[in-house]
């Protein structure tokens, strides 16, 4: 696998080469053998193919170039006030079990004399949460990936998730959530920053 560190450090691993695809499907094959199951039947003669292009979908993030995928997306503002894009919907696989984890990031940030084009914070959850991935985990490199790239005066990330290796298996509690924070520059040196983007994303204030 042609994977090597990218040129910012908080976006971790970024692999060129292209998913093995054969070798999920050689895998899911074992596995439906391991579990009792024919692959042969009609119902699973086309299931290994699926996973390998549910895989290759859900785990895109190992191969999305941060370099390209911010590029020439920021622009030059006099403007030093609180930026929040909340509710952004993230799905993603839990490394433990690699069954799914998902529910939504809030992100705030105070400018530095630009700020990045919209689309782009989505873009950038969606990169970390395409991975196998711990919730804390990836608050932790979204918040760094920002406040690397955009060099802004802080920059704060909540994420709220639901898991299903929680809910489906094991303890099995349904209602239970996972709430995550990663507070860098004024979000955790001003208090007052701090409180202000915590008010704004717990409001319930529609547009």
């Amino acid at each position: 696998m042609d994977c090597e560190k990218p040129l910012f450090k908080a976006a971790d691993l970024f692999c060129e080469s292209e998913m093995d695809l054969n070798t999920i499907e050689k895998a899911t094959t074992k596995i439906l053998e391991a579990i009792g199951e024919d692959p042969q039947r009609e119902g699973l003669l086309k299931t290994p193919s699926r996973v390998s292009q549910a895989y290759e979908e859900i785990l895109a993030g190992y191969r999305i170039n941060p370099e390209e995928l911010i590029n020439d997306a920021f622009f030059t503002v006099a403007y030093d006030e609180l930026v929040i894009i909340k509710n952004i919907e993230f799905y993603s696989l839990c490394e433990h079990h690699m069954l799914p984890f998902y529910g939504v990031v809030h992100v705030g940030y105070i400018p530095n004399g630009k700020v990045i084009g919209l689309s782009k914070i989505p873009r950038i959850v969606d990169m970390f949460a395409r991975r196998l991935q711990v919730q804390e985990h990836m608050t932790q490199q979204i918040a760094d990936f920002l406040q690397e790239s955009m060099q802004p005066q802080g920059v704060g990330v909540v994420v709220e998730g639901k898991h299903l290796c929680m809910m489906m298996r094991g303890i099995k509690k349904q209602e239970a959530s996972m709430t995550t924070s990663a507070m860098l520059g004024v979000f955790r040196s001003q208090p007052s920053t701090r409180m202000e983007f915590l008010n704004r994303i717990a409001s319930e204030e529609k547009i």
